[in-house]
């Protein structure tokens, strides 16, 4: 059994090389740093293009929603992206906050943030910022964010619950998140749990959804939400690396399902420091 930190240098590791690697590269590929299927295409991503302050180079081809079209982001606002890679979704951000707002990524993948900060550069961004963390201690004051978003990256956090705390402490009261994530409705068979290259960019890290929503609400938001939900299908050939035919199909026969969610929760508006709740 891999500890918390293992699971933790793994994902870095990962996310690494794959910011080494261009879009089609991972396009090809669940796993991100390795190709895993003979149909290319990707399995988790929505469409970005259409949306506006969307930038190519940014387009890792990672995600598995689009939490920015969601997050109702207003000009001005301060946003956070948590796991921000090389800038997709805080460039998205950007555009919807305009020059009064600010929009901080944080990655604990060096490699990604030098990448974000190259393409920021690029761009001419004065009011975007990448900064180099942990999501289970985020390099950011209490109460700054009016709003945050994630793309497919809580999956990979093995603190969950450390991560949400985390994300309350930081919103102001009043504020809101819109996250997408993998999460699975029912069990999977513990071989795909224990590979590492799953792990590190499909489904082993998630959990049921109800245990993530119930995390949410644990933590104290209100006004809880799912935004959108799609089914993930992940192609045979893909799953037989892992898994033998027989557990294929009582994987099928069992209706376990792999889900991407969007969802949205707020901060009270009561919960001020020193008010007990944060």
């Amino acid at each position: 059994m891999q500890t918390e930190q293992e699971l933790k240098e793994l994902v870095r590791q990962k996310y690494s090389e794959i910011a080494l690697q261009d879009k089609s590269a991972n396009a090809a590929s669940c796993c991100g740093a390795t190709g895993c299927s003979g149909e290319v295409y990707n399995i988790m991503s929505d469409n970005y293009t259409q949306l506006a302050g969307y930038n190519a180079d940014a387009d890792l081809g990672l995600g598995c929603g689009l939490p920015t079209q969601f997050a109702k982001i207003k000009p001005g606002h301060t946003v956070i992206d948590l796991g921000s890679g090389a800038g997709n979704d805080v460039f998205i951000a950007h555009h919807e906050t305009g020059p009064n707002g600010k929009v901080i990524g944080i990655d604990f993948s060096e490699a990604m943030i030098d990448k974000a900060r190259t393409n920021a550069e690029k761009l001419g961004f004065n009011n975007v910022e990448f900064r180099y963390g942990d999501l289970e201690k985020m390099p950011v004051s209490a109460n700054v964010a009016d709003v945050i978003v994630s793309n497919c990256v809580l999956n990979l956090v093995p603190n969950k619950r450390q991560v949400f705390r985390e994300i309350m402490r930081v919103l102001k009261p009043g504020g809101h998140f819109s996250i997408s994530d993998v999460v699975l409705v029912g069990e999977l068979p513990q071989d795909l749990k224990q590979v590492a290259e799953m792990y590190a960019g499909c489904i082993s890290g998630a959990i049921q959804r109800d245990e993530y929503l119930g995390i949410i609400r644990e933590t104290g938001f209100e006004n809880i939400e799912v935004q959108k939900e799609k089914v993930i299908t992940v192609p045979d050939d893909i799953l037989l690396q892992y898994i033998s035919q027989a557990a294929l199909t009582a994987l099928k026969e069992k209706q376990v399902g792999i889900y991407s969610i969007t969802v949205f929760a707020r901060k009270p508006q009561n919960c001020a420091p020193g008010s007990g709740c944060c």
